[in-house]
């Protein structure tokens, strides 16, 4: 009690304990109407509009300091800041550039698997290593070969379609041959139609022509052509090539026409080598039986009966009854001569 209390001039103690407990009360009574009633809120805005300049004052030395060191930053500390922005924009660009060629490739290599459902058994992923685009040779090498069981004729394929040919094979590599390589021609069939013909190539990518078409036949810009299966190659109902010009001549006997390839041929990188399920049959009827048909087959019948008939002229036992006739007969007829040819 002695802390709170004091003398005025007459000697008399003042009650600073009464006066102290008189605001805290005022203080928690103000504190009770503001939060029951918000009574205050209107004093409290105003007094923010108040105190406003009060704020601005006291900021303004530190945002003052803040823009002048900002003002006064160096050409070379711009410079270095500027160039560190440019190689991160340069580094952001180029992996934003690799993911949609990740996504680019994922597509295509998902089309490639598609294009194979339901009629190739097997397939393998080869990549483009060399191009040769001429007017008289449409060939590319590709990194798979005899050591993954590419052949000669096997069909190659796209994410579009018909790609091509393999025309040689060596032990790791193999060389296709386009679709459009002037010497390069397939059995196709006109999906709308039905109508067989071939399709040969122009030494030009974006051009097929169909060569054998009369001015009569059923086929107008717009038909798809796809394989035939004709000729075992390719197997029947893939892509080829989409008309897109059909010329009639009422002096002529042929059609021209000319198709555009379903393949990206000037574009494609990834490459489909398909074992098709009658290629596979095929080509396990020899060794299950005789064969029936191709180019080794009409070679083996002549070489396999001259094999066998070496031995048959030459046996052992016709050699053996040439001194039995011989030596044996000799003495029985000796001693059954008669006696008047021993006398003589």
């Amino acid at each position: 009690m002695v802390a709170f209390r004091n003398t005025d001039a007459s000697g008399r103690p003042t009650g600073l304990l009464l006066r102290c407990v008189l605001y805290a009360l005022v203080a928690l009574g103000l504190i009770i109407v503001d939060k029951r009633y918000d009574q205050l809120g209107h004093i409290r805005r105003w007094l923010s509009v108040v105190a406003y300049p009060v704020q601005v004052a006291v900021a303004s030395p530190f945002e003052g300091w803040d823009w002048f060191r900002n003002s006064v930053t160096t050409r070379d500390a711009l410079r270095v800041q500027n160039a560190q922005l440019e190689a991160e924009l340069r580094m952001a660009q180029f992996r934003l550039q690799r993911y949609e060629a990740l996504e680019t490739e994922t597509q295509r290599l998902r089309g490639l698997r598609n294009s194979t459902e339901g009629v190739a058994s097997r397939f393998i992923i080869g990549d483009i290593m060399d191009v040769q685009l001429d007017a008289y040779r449409e060939r590319v090498l590709v990194d798979k070969g005899a050591r993954d069981g590419v052949f000669v004729g096997q069909a190659v394929l796209d994410a579009g379609g018909v790609f091509g040919q393999v025309a040689r094979v060596g032990q790791l590599t193999s060389e296709v041959i386009l679709l459009s390589d002037a010497a390069h021609a397939i059995p196709v069939q006109v999906n709308r139609t039905g109508l067989r013909t071939i399709a040969v190539g122009t030494g030009d990518t974006g051009r097929l022509k169909l060569p054998y078409l009369s001015t009569s036949s059923d086929v107008v810009a717009g038909d798809l052509l796809i394989t035939s299966g004709l000729g075992g190659g390719f197997p029947a109902g893939y892509p080829v090539a989409t008309v897109i010009d059909v010329k009639r001549d009422p002096a002529a006997s042929l059609a021209d026409v000319d198709a555009r390839p379903a393949a990206a041929l000037d574009r494609s990188r990834e490459l489909l080598f398909v074992w098709s399920k009658s290629a596979q049959a095929a080509a396990a009827a020899p060794a299950a039986g005789p064969p029936a048909a191709g180019p080794s087959a009409a070679a083996a019948p002549p070489t396999a009966p001259a094999v066998t008939a070496m031995p048959a002229p030459a046996p052992t036992t016709a050699v053996k009854p040439v001194p039995k006739p011989v030596v044996k007969p000799v003495p029985k007829p000796a001693s059954d001569l008669p006696s008047g040819a021993n006398d003589q």
